[in-house]
């Protein structure tokens, strides 16, 4: 099944004006559905991030889990993923992208089911780490396939609305946490959060098996073993310290474990430059030029600013302003409808903007969060929601004009064949991301609450936070200047 793009050669492009952009045929059908599935895949992986965070309270209470044991329910999930996103996505280069995300939805499924039945705090952290593992095979996979598979304006459409899969997703799994949750489903309390993975999942099996286009390297060479076992071993000693550094107060141990990953790294990369003439697990290739890096890191600093903000967000909403879960929860739906919003723009943009959508995008959000600051330092107790929509719907308007486009330019000329690895990179670097964010909150924001309840400490302590947010958009929007200034289409 071919959507007009599925040779393993690298597309020609070149650089012209918007209006000598030829005429592009409407998606067809089974594209459409395609599209969908790959959404719906990349749909399950980023709820399931958010999804658990409103139901801990639930499942600490029916499975009389410690605080350690809860911080694994989000640390057994993220490591996996962020271990495995660069392998998975060479395994689906060599060996058919459209399989390992098959393979990788039926580890993913089964595991859903696993910690939906789960009877104990163990069995439930297990069957986490088995749904991370499912994740690192699904997810390179998405955007890889959505790269060599669609063109021209179909291609910016389907890049468009990814973003606007992600932004909903990051917003709407802390909702959807909360709401199946209480509603005690058949009496199953916290359970339906995970058991809904499973018709979606066997949805996506059934559907992608049939419109999803198998699509591999041009070369298919033997996996670098070695690679793969010094990549994940630096991703563990990176992440590892990382996630749980804050918890123990930042001990000897992280900073040690952290060098020995920084170590570890170095040596992954001098192996890979050797390995580069036979099949390497990273193609050094993909960094030559500033596209890919530039595209690259500002995805790392988008996943930085995503784990510091939303996490204190959560907390200033609900401490600072004194919320309840249910009103904050309305809260995270205006900045959802923001960034659907910016999302549909994105997506309608078909590329024509290049990168000038999501640099106005980062200065849209930035602007927002500067007024928002304003009105959180009047020291309002009471700050209402009306009075906080305006800047809460920009914010969201600017983050969504931005996650589409980014994978789009950051990918635009990367060889088919390194789809994979490129896609694993670049969903690495979101997941680093995050991580170093989460842990940024301890410096930026716990540092001044103490984990304190106070309404004026909070506020204080996010009004902080947004200065970093915003000094982090205002770098994102500076390393943005390495995308395309101008659109790109194929040339005759």
């Amino acid at each position: 099944m071919s959507f007009s793009a599925l040779d393993n050669e690298q597309q020609h492009t070149t650089n012209l004006p918007e209006r000598a952009a030829p005429p592009h045929p409407k998606m067809a059908l089974a594209a459409r559905i395609a599209l969908v599935v790959l959404l719906v895949a990349e749909l399950m992986d980023i709820l399931d991030q958010s999804v658990v965070l409103t139901a801990l309270p639930a499942i600490q209470e029916s499975t009389s889990a410690g605080p350690t044991t809860v911080q694994w329910l989000a640390t057994g999930y993220s490591l996996p993923v962020a271990i495995g996103l660069i392998t998975g996505g060479r395994l689906g280069d060599l060996y058919g992208r459209r399989r390992i995300l098959l393979i990788g939805t039926v580890v993913f499924t089964t595991a859903s089911l696993l910690c939906g039945l789960a009877n104990g705090p163990g069995v439930l952290i297990g069957a986490r780490g088995l749904q991370g593992v499912g994740v690192a095979l699904m997810i390179p996979q998405v955007l890889a396939t959505l790269h060599v598979t669609f063109e021209g304006q179909n291609r910016s459409r389907a890049f468009g609305l990814y973003g606007a899969v992600l932004s909903l997703a990051n917003v709407l799994g802390p909702v959807m946490g909360g709401l199946l949750t209480e509603a005690d489903l058949f009496g199953l309390s916290w359970r339906p959060v995970f058991l809904v993975n499973v018709p979606v999942g066997l949805a996506v099996i059934l559907l992608g098996r049939r419109f999803i286009p198998e699509s591999t390297a041009g070369k298919a060479d033997r996996l670098d073993l070695t690679g793969m076992v010094l990549s994940a071993s630096a991703m563990v000693l990176v992440v590892f310290p990382l996630t749980e550094g804050h918890i123990h107060r930042w001990p000897l141990w992280c900073f040690a474990l952290l060098a020995a990953g920084l170590f570890l790294l170095g040596f992954f990369l001098r192996h890979q430059q050797r390995k580069q003439d036979s099949a390497p697990l990273v193609p050094l290739s993909l960094f030559r030029g500033g596209q890919f890096s530039g595209g690259l890191s500002a995805q790392l600093v988008h996943g930085l600013l995503c784990g510091l903000f939303f996490m204190t967000w959560t907390l200033y909403l609900q401490h600072g302003l004194g919320m309840s879960p249910f009103h904050a929860a309305i809260a995270f739906v205006l900045l959802s409808l923001g960034e659907l919003a910016g999302a549909t723009i994105a997506a309608k943009s078909s590329g024509r903007f290049a990168r000038r959508l999501p640099q106005a995008g980062a200065l849209i959000a930035s602007a927002a969060m500067a007024v928002y600051g304003l009105q959180a330092g009047r020291g309002q107790g009471d700050l209402a929601l009306v009075a906080m929509t305006a800047p809460v719907l920009l914010i969201g308007f600017g983050l969504g004009m931005v996650s589409g486009p980014l994978a789009d330019m950051t990918l635009a000329r990367v060889p088919h064949e390194d789809a994979g690895s490129a896609s694993g990179l670049f969903n690495t670097a979101m997941h680093l991301g995050i991580a170093m964010g989460t842990t940024l909150t301890a410096l930026v924001f716990f540092a001044t609450t103490g984990g304190s309840p106070d309404a004026g400490l909070n506020r204080a302590a996010f009004i902080t936070v947004l200065w970093w947010v915003g000094g982090l958009l205002a770098l994102m929007w500076a390393l943005m200047f390495c995308l395309p200034k101008q659109a790109t289409v194929r040339a005759d």
